[in-house]
């Protein structure tokens, strides 16, 4: 068999996107053992780097080793026990996942709904954590399904005001729109590199509150074999091993506990996200994303086409475009594709075969990108058009 040799290709989806070059170099250097006081060292920068792009003073910043998801579950399964009450705003397909894993942890979940395209006022919030009484409150802030922004500032307060804990999935907006984990009174956020980011799938920042990193260490059982005379369980254990937060805050805290061997190509690569984002500056990346998403916008209005969803709440990074009708949405998807290299998404459930999903965000926020995505998407349209009817008289 011969060696991989992926094509070229132009990722202007909802994520994954085209990585950064200098994250990939990143990525490509040598392994280091994982208590070489190099590597600990690298580990404890990555946190420091992750601070500053969840914009906290969080003490628990750090990796969880798997892909954006892996972050959602150890947050929920290390917060959740049994017959807990989670509240979750579903706006999208993401909230779904966050109620479907919360049943998983056997929670006893609440859900409110808006119609996809749309997002909660605080009101509506505040009046089902008043009638529900959550332990959590598990949201999404930006669904790339919908591609719809959640405002979260109220909500924090809300939280706050009524001793819940607050859980954001931030892993398709943070880096290219507002985040603020301490001002907005968030408990953990989680993200993925794949998105705003600018890196890879596989590797899930996450960020814990003093508050909610207390709650998981009151369940804190060290596993058999690594547990010294020191070590006393506590709590009901958290039902997961691999994702049990009270052991992995340990591994990346001063007693490198061995929970587990750190991915270290993918610590080099979250690393390099975040330092390329720090040096940038989180004010001028986020107000890049929000041009490019600007100019996108322009475009496909430009084309003729319609966008899904109340646009004034829209990621900066990412949006819906109607499929016109007569128009063969996943046919063009194909074209882009096999004709110019060009990866765009279409969307789940109801939006599935209805929208396509075009992303600036990341290393493809640029107008190269962006101008390069329009002039394909225009031309087969064009070609479905007047092109296909004419050889339709031909054939």
């Amino acid at each position: 068999m011969s060696e991989l040799n992926p094509p070229q290709r132009l990722l202007m989806g909802p994520g994954p996107i085209t990585a950064d070059p200098r994250v990939l170099q990143a990525m490509s250097k040598q392994l280091v053992g994982q208590f070489d006081p190099w590597m600990t060292a690298a580990m404890t920068d990555t946190m420091a780097l992750y601070r500053q792009v969840f914009r906290t003073e969080n003490e628990q910043t750090f990796l969880v080793d798997g892909t954006s998801r892996a972050g959602i579950e150890a947050a929920l399964v290390s917060m959740i026990e049994p017959g807990d009450r989670v509240l979750v705003p579903v706006f999208g397909r993401f909230g779904h996942l966050l109620a479907e894993i919360s049943e998983r942890c056997r929670a006893e979940v609440h859900t409110i709904e808006v119609p996809w395209g749309e997002v909660f006022e605080p009101e509506a919030v505040e009046a089902a954590v008043r009638e529900v009484r959550p332990k959590v409150l598990a949201i999404v802030q930006g669904d790339t399904s919908t591609t719809m922004c959640q405002p979260l500032a109220n909500i924090g307060e809300i939280c706050r005001g009524h001793d819940v804990l607050l859980y954001c999935d931030a892993t398709a907006s943070i880096g290219g729109n507002d985040f603020e984990t301490d001002q907005w009174g968030l408990d953990i956020a989680t993200a993925g590199l794949q998105k705003c980011l600018g890196g890879p799938s596989g590797s899930a920042p996450i960020t814990i509150s003093p508050r909610a990193a207390e709650l998981i260490n009151a369940r804190k059982h060290v596993e058999a074999g690594i547990r010294d005379d020191s070590d006393t369980d506590v709590g009901a254990r958290i039902a997961s091993n691999y994702f049990d937060l009270a052991q992995i805050m340990d591994y990346w805290g001063p007693r490198r506990l061995n929970h587990h061997t750190e991915a270290t190509t993918m610590l080099y690569g979250a690393h390099e996200c975040a330092r390329l984002l720090v040096e940038e500056g989180l004010d001028n990346a986020i107000a890049r994303h929000a041009l490019h998403g600007r100019a996108m916008l322009a475009g496909v209005q430009g084309l003729g086409l319609d966008v899904f969803g109340d646009v004034e709440h829209k990621m900066n990074n990412v949006v819906a475009v109607e499929i016109p009708d007569g128009v063969d949405g996943d046919g063009v998807r194909a074209e882009l594709l096999d004709d110019f290299g060009i990866e765009i998404g279409t969307s789940f459930g109801p939006l599935h075969g209805r929208v396509w999903r075009i992303g600036t965000m990341g290393y493809n926020a640029r107008a190269e990108a962006v101008l390069q995505t329009l002039d394909a998407l225009e031309k087969v349209l064009r070609r479905d058009g007047g092109v296909a009817a004419a050889n339709e008289v031909y054939a």
